[in-house]
């Protein structure tokens, strides 16, 4: 495996380990420059000699190999930018189990590695393949969702505004404070409908707490 790093500036320095990487061996059942030409002096060793092949056919057979041979160098020059280019990016990954259940992972790439042709992203310190990408996702996209998430989730925990208690004033408190540190596009991926429920909560706390005032007002 040849780890392409160190990372500045969220990109990938190039090292001779990478450089590597693309021009290394394949291994397993793919043939690589030498054994094919092991194969060659082979195949002009021991042909028949009274049925010899011509030199023809054995330049248009390497000729054929080295094409193979460039493409298969292309596609890991293909797949080396593709993963260099996700380094410093937020992404969510999807691997898939032995069970083939998917989970998903959300981070940063902090740096990639190639081995055998295939990308694989380092992602909170985990290892996935790049055949594992589910989506690039924008950071600012990424908090807003999350906060509308959590914006969602309180409203959920409260019941209906006729029915709010000063028991309540604390989650309201803290919707109130969430909402209001949102961003004009934060608040966007909140619904019409579900603004108006979180205003007529602070309205209704509201009225509870001058209410209590006025009790004790008058207990005075």
């Amino acid at each position: 495996m040849s780890v392409i790093a160190p990372v500045v500036d969220g990109q990938v320095v190039a090292t001779g380990s990478s450089a590597e990487s693309t021009t290394e061996k394949t291994n397993g059942s793919t043939l690589d420059k030498d054994s094919f030409l092991q194969l060659l002096v082979a195949e002009m060793k021991y042909q028949d000699p009274l049925e010899p092949t011509s030199n023809t056919e054995y330049i248009a057979q390497y000729a054929s190999f080295s094409q193979v041979e460039s493409l298969q160098n292309m596609e890991e020059t293909i797949e080396l930018q593709r993963a260099q280019a996700l380094v410093g990016q937020t992404v969510i990954m999807a691997p898939t189990d032995s069970n083939g259940e998917t989970s998903y992972v959300t981070g940063i790439v902090d740096y990639v590695t190639i081995e055998n042709g295939k990308g694989y992203l380092f992602v909170k310190g985990n290892s996935y393949s790049l055949d594992d990408l589910e989506e690039v996702v924008n950071p600012t996209y990424l908090d807003a969702y999350n906060k509308a998430v959590e914006f969602m989730t309180g409203m959920t925990k409260l019941p209906t505004a006729a029915n709010l208690t000063l028991d309540n004033e604390e989650a309201v408190n803290a919707l109130k404070t969430l909402y209001e540190g949102m961003s004009d596009y934060e608040k966007s991926f909140i619904s019409d409908d579900d603004v108006k429920t979180y205003e007529s909560y602070v309205a209704k706390i509201e009225e509870l707490l001058k209410g209590k005032e006025l009790e004790d007002e008058e207990k005075k």
